[in-house]
This record gives C-alpha cells, structure tokens and sequence, in this order.
C-alpha cells in the first residue's frame, strides 16, 4: 500500500509559463510550427496548451497581484541569456529539424554531431530556446 500522505503532488501536473509579448505570433507558433494543442483560452492574455503531454501556459506581460506582490512577470530583454530551455527527444534530428524548419522554425545552427548525440537549437518568437535531440545507443 502507497502511502501519500507526504505527496504534495499526488493527482497534479506541472504548468509551464512563458511569458510572450505577441499573444497571436506565439500561438501561430506553438499550434502551427510545433502541433501543440489549445485546452482552453482566458481572453487576449492567457492561452493554455497541451504540448507532449505537458501544459505551457502563455501569458502577457503583467504586474504584481494580491497573491504575488512584487512579481513582474516580463518577455525576456536578451534572448541570447537563458534562464530556462526544453529538450524534447526525437528518434531523428534530421529528420525534425527539416520537418520544423519547414513548418517556420528558426534555428540557430543546422544539426550537430557531438558522439552518440546529434541536437539543434531553435526558438520561439519571444527567444524561449528549444533543443531537439537524438540519442543513439
């Protein structure tokens, strides 16, 4: 018998929020580029999607509230400093990297070979990084 008195998490789901200036231009993006899929729409402000059995919450820029004084939450100033990224695993680099090239994305090298590794990077429009990446045993 599993004990989860302790879990704070039983039943739950992480959220990841990102922050975008152009609410439509990312989700074009997130929808088209990627084949992400809305769950649910707050307005003009707030867009919840399901991407690889995961939500992203894309959100407009916005100031402190009751429930979190002191909280900006702000697109990125430089792109080129991350403080966050996502890696999703693919079976073939290439292969995705010409899928989603074609499809918008923007990458900032053509695929690279690194070992048993072959990965890219590429981002969303606000600078959000994104690898993909293959693993070969």
């Amino acid at each position: 018998m599993k004990d989860n008195y302790n879990n704070p998490f039983e039943d739950a789901a992480l959220t990841t929020i990102l922050v975008v200036s152009d609410m439509a231009k990312s989700k074009s993006f997130y929808v088209n580029v990627l084949g992400a899929k809305i769950f649910r729409e707050y307005g003009s402000d707030s867009l919840v999607l399901e991407f690889l059995e995961n939500w992203l919450l894309l959100v407009t820029p916005g100031g402190p509230t009751e429930d979190k004084p002191d909280t900006h939450f702000v697109v990125s100033r430089d792109k080129d400093y991350v403080s966050h990224s996502y890696t999703i695993r693919v079976n073939d680099c290439n292969k995705s990297y010409e899928i989603l090239k074609e499809k918008g994305a923007e990458f900032i090298t053509p695929p690279f070979i690194n070992g048993a590794e072959t990965r890219c990077f590429f981002r969303d429009p606000d600078g959000h990084l994104f690898e993909i990446s293959e693993y070969r045993r």
